[in-house]
């Protein structure tokens, strides 16, 4: 893992790891050493519940979730609940994520729920939150050749079916990844 990560801590709440490509992108990217992907156990049960009603098979979301975690053991952050109840969001279940932004010092918090992150009360604890996309996009822009790179190798995993970097770029344009999806045209010739 490179240093940079060791300086760039990101919470990845459970919408965004819900998406197979998402989850892919991200811990592709993570794996490469772009940035320390952390998510507390509430964000890993949250997780594992959407994959498996999004599969219809609990399954196949108990089999991800072991993935996951087998992929980044150093990633499930404990001692987060003792904060969870100072901390106020529109929507209280998720405290859990801020709480594990605190606990291992995160800069962001890459979620889909941004309205339900007070951005007042983030501010003040230093931490940003992002969409999927703009976090994408952006550690896509700084990380350049090492995360397409990253994500190349992510698209030759893909097996069934094989996947070409102009079918990866309609799948993160399909996804709703639009800002993705551009800047990852500029590198097509390389992805």
């Amino acid at each position: 893992m490179s240093d940079r990560a060791d300086r760039f801590t990101v919470v990845l709440d459970a919408n965004v790891l819900a998406s197979a490509l998402g989850r892919n992108m991200l811990l592709s990217l993570a794996e490469a050493g772009l940035f320390r992907p952390r998510w507390s156990i509430e964000s890993l049960d949250e997780t594992e519940r959407a994959i498996s009603k999004i599969a219809g098979d609990p399954a196949v979301g108990k089999r991800h979730r072991n993935s996951i975690e087998a992929a980044f053991p150093e990633a499930r952050v404990d001692g987060h609940q003792i904060l969870i109840g100072a901390i106020k969001l529109k929507d209280p279940d998720d405290r859990h994520v801020v709480a594990a932004a605190i606990r291992t010092r995160a800069a962001i918090i890459v979620t889909e729920n941004l309205k339900d992150f007070d951005a007042n009360t983030l501010e003040a604890l230093e931490i940003q939150c992002l969409g999927l996309d703009a976090f994408l996009a952006d550690l896509i822009d700084m990380a350049g050749p090492e995360a397409v790179e990253a994500l190349r190798q992510m698209r030759e995993r893909f097996k069934a079916p094989e996947m070409t970097a102009e079918g990866l770029i309609r799948r993160v344009e399909a996804i709703g990844l639009v800002d993705t999806a551009t800047l990852l045209e500029k590198y097509a010739a390389f992805l």
